[in-house]
C-alpha cells in the first residue's frame, strides 16, 4: 500500500472589496446574515424577538439621545478596513443618511452589539475588531445578564485576537443610566434598551 499523503487544509481570506464584489454579483441571498471580519465570512447569530425587540428600543433611545446631526443605523455596514465589513446591530455615526449614499461609514461614534447566544464572540472577537478599528465607544447588550457592557479607551495588546482590546469596561443594570461618550449631556435609562 502506498502512504497517503497528509494536506493540512487552509481558509482563504477575502479583502473587503472582494466581499463586496461577491455582493453586487448576488453570490449571497437577500438578508442572509453574513458579515466580512477580519477577512472571513461569518453568519450572524439568529434573531430571537427578544434581541429583535432590544436592536428596536436601543435605536429609539440612541435617535432621542443623540438628535439631529447623527443616524442610528441598525444591522447596517460599516467598512472598517481593507477586511472587516460587520454589521452592527446598532450604529451611530455623523452626518444623515445621504452621506452614506455612496460608501458605508468606516467609523461610528457608538457601536451596540445585542448579544444572547454571541456574547462571547461580541465581547472578545468583536470587541477586538472594533477597538483595533478605533472606535471609542463599544456597548454590548447582554440579554443573557440583562445587562448593559460599555467598552472605552482602545489600546494595543498582542494578545488579543486583532492585536487591539478596550482597556476600560463597566457593567450596567437596568436600574442604571448610561452616557454616550459623543453625547456627553445625554442619560439613558438602561431598562429602555432591554426587551
Amino acid at each position: 500500500m502506498r502512504a497517503m499523503t497528509s494536506y493540512e487544509p487552509r481558509t482563504r481570506r477575502f479583502s473587503r472589496a472582494e466581499y463586496e464584489r461577491l455582493i453586487d454579483l448576488g453570490v449571497f441571498q437577500p438578508g442572509e446574515a453574513i458579515e466580512l471580519i477580519g477577512g472571513e465570512l461569518m453568519v450572524a447569530e439568529p434573531q430571537g424577538a427578544a434581541h429583535y425587540t432590544a436592536i428596536l428600543k436601543t435605536a429609539r433611545a440612541l435617535e432621542a439621545a443623540f438628535g439631529p446631526g447623527w443616524v442610528v443605523r441598525t444591522q447596517g455596514p460599516i467598512g472598517l478596513d481593507e477586511d472587516s465589513e460587520p454589521e452592527p446591530d446598532i450604529a451611530v455615526v455623523p452626518g444623515s443618511p445621504d452621506d452614506y449614499g455612496r460608501a458605508h461609514p468606516s467609523h461610528a461614534a457608538l457601536t451596540v452589539e445585542v448579544a444572547e447566544s454571541s456574547l462571547g464572540l461580541d465581547r472578545q472577537r468583536k470587541g477586538s475588531l472594533y477597538a483595533r478599528a478605533g472606535l471609542p465607544d463599544y456597548w454590548v447588550l447582554n440579554l443573557v445578564d440583562r445587562v448593559l457592557e460599555v467598552y472605552r479607551e482602545p489600546v494595543s495588546d498582542s494578545a488579543s485576537l486583532f492585536g487591539w482590546r478596550y482597556a476600560r469596561s463597566e457593567v450596567f443594570d437596568a436600574s442604571a443610566r448610561v452616557t454616550p461618550l459623543a453625547t456627553p449631556g445625554s442619560s439613558i435609562p438602561v431598562s429602555q434598551l432591554l426587551p
